[in-house]
């Protein structure tokens, strides 16, 4: 274990979506105590904390992310009791727990926005961004929504327009008003007062808006009406600053509390910009994620965010998410797992905190979902140039068993048609699985110093197919090199005692060269 281990920093965090991880119930939909039943899993695999994709009621039309009371469990999931027993059980085998708390709009169905509609001088009027129509009619701006169409909602009643970036049933919240800031600040402690470690802020950079209403200006390239324009005016306002600043000073108050955000559309320095002292302790960078699997070209990306973060803030590497196509669909060859593997050892060797998605340690694949049954809005609108993201939030494999084990009764979405040989309790018994590759690579990082909290020097390989690179902590070093490509390749000597590969028969050195083998990843620790 790492010295003066910080579990946000020096852990691994594993991203959990609760609808989709275990059923206990029978409803087909996962809850906490199906979480709670896989402590001993998600233990033995060797992760330190858990986020929680949104566990607050919602009407569920962006599927928890539009929020009708942020001080509650939604039924579906359970009990603030079931809650609480999650909390204090994961403790006790050290995990901790991240909720994701999406503080940017609400849903429409919350009592602040009901009682805000009702009329113009109602107290919560001001709890959400109204506006009058243009000087000539229709929206007050050219604002548009991510999720197609414009960014205005006209309400017959009160004769305004209220804002929303996302559906119209997500009214953005006026992060302006005073009484809304506080009450999201209390949200905070409330969920920290019940031992919640840390938070996932959902599209944080976008909780201000131009106080001056100016539409944004436009671009000619865009694949949809949003992306043809440059978000100057409803992105990373320099109001924001003063709210991270007031969410750390709330952290600070409790024991290694955390919080990450997630930056929408942002480039690496955008993203930076809002870490270190006294704001984030930590943002999502997407580039990494959102690459293509090509070595120089990760290389490049990773070398930029390690640019833009410096030496005092520290990283965070993902490659799986709710809202992104699997690693194993976009690049895997059938079912194959030598790619997963060598990612695996990369998203896990680098420096920084890596964060996990529920079933990358098993290999799922997208589940394919016909147009007539898509059930995320996205995919409803956006067929077939983008399909929704329906296919990575498939239900957990388990085992071989009636839904994978997930649930006894049919599942709110179906289960992979893999899951009788890719699920927990088939790649358990093999010693060669991905999911053994991971607890190899988890215990492997617990062990040593330089893989948790080392300098990242890239090295020239001499092999554009390879990447390699050195992590050093004071007098210990240690060589990681991945073979991008399906074929053996040769790279200049890398010196060192072999701790580990994902190939039975590891790289070997001969004559200044070390052969690698078709996708495999090498780690040396240097003698």
């Amino acid at each position: 274990m790492a010295k003066d281990f910080l579990w946000w920093r020096d852990g691994v965090v594993y991203q959990i979506y609760p609808r989709s991880f275990k059923d206990t119930t029978g409803s087909g939909i996962g809850d906490l105590n199906g979480i709670r039943e896989k402590l001993g899993y998600l233990s033995d695999l060797g992760i330190d904390a858990i986020w929680l994709s949104p566990i607050n009621p919602s009407p569920d039309v962006d599927f928890g992310y539009d929020v009708s009371d942020y001080r509650d469990v939604d039924p579906k999931f359970g009990t603030m009791q079931d809650f609480d027993d999650l909390v204090q059980e994961a403790g006790k085998l050290g995990i901790r727990i991240i909720l994701d708390l999406v503080l940017n709009h609400s849903s429409d169905q919350h009592p602040w926005f009901l009682e805000s509609k009702k009329s113009r001088d109602n107290p919560f009027r001001d709890y959400y961004i109204w506006h009058d129509p243009a000087s000539k009619g229709g929206p007050p701006n050219n604002w548009r929504a991510v999720f197609g169409g414009r960014g205005w909602e006209w309400d017959e009643t009160t004769g305004q327009y209220y804002y929303h970036m996302f559906y119209k049933e997500q009214p953005d919240v006026n992060w302006r008003n005073p009484k809304v800031r506080a009450e999201m600040l209390d949200v905070f402690r409330f969920w920290l007062d019940r031992g919640v470690k840390g938070f996932r802020l959902d599209v944080f950079n976008v909780y201000f808006k131009d106080d001056r209403f100016r539409s944004n200006p436009t671009k000619l390239l865009g694949r949809r009406p949003f992306d043809k324009q440059i978000h100057k005016y409803d992105f990373n306002r320099p109001e924001l600053m003063g709210v991270l600043r007031d969410i750390r000073e709330t952290l600070d108050r409790y024991d290694e509390a955390y919080a990450i955000g997630e930056t929408f559309l942002c480039s690496p320095k955008e993203s930076a910009a809002y870490c270190g002292d006294g704001l984030l302790p930590a943002c999502f960078n997407f580039e990494i994620l959102e690459a293509r699997r090509d070595p120089r070209v990760l290389q490049r990306k990773m070398i930029e965010w390690e640019d833009a973060l410096g030496t005092d803030k520290w990283p965070v590497h993902v490659l799986n998410n709710h809202d992104n196509r699997r690693y194993a669909t976009r690049f895997g060859r059938g079912e194959d797992d030598a790619r997963m593997k060598m990612a695996a050892a990369m998203l896990l060797t680098l420096r920084g905190t890596p964060f996990l998605y529920y079933g990358e340690e098993i290999g799922m694949r997208d589940i394919r979902v016909r147009r007539k049954d898509i059930l995320d809005p996205i995919g409803k609108r956006y067929w077939p140039v983008f399909k929704g993201r329906d296919g990575c939030r498939a239900p957990m494999q388990w085992k071989n068993a009636r839904n994978a084990g997930f649930s006894g009764n049919d599942p709110w979405l179906p289960v992979h048609p893999n899951y009788p040989s890719r699920n927990v309790q088939a790649l358990a018994g093999d010693p060669e699985s991905l999911l053994n590759t991971y607890k190899k690579m988890l215990a492997l990082r617990k062990k040593y110093q330089p893989l948790i909290g080392g300098d990242l020097t890239f090295l020239e390989s001499g092999n554009s197919n390879v990447m390699a690179y050195l992590r050093a902590w004071e007098d210990e070093r240690m060589i990681v090199a991945l073979n991008f490509s399906g074929s053996e390749q040769s790279v200049r000597a890398l010196k060192g005692s072999v701790i580990f590969s994902t190939s039975r028969e590891a790289g070997r050195n001969q004559g200044g060269i070390t052969t690698l083998k078709g996708d495999e990843a090498l780690i040396l620790k240097v003698q």
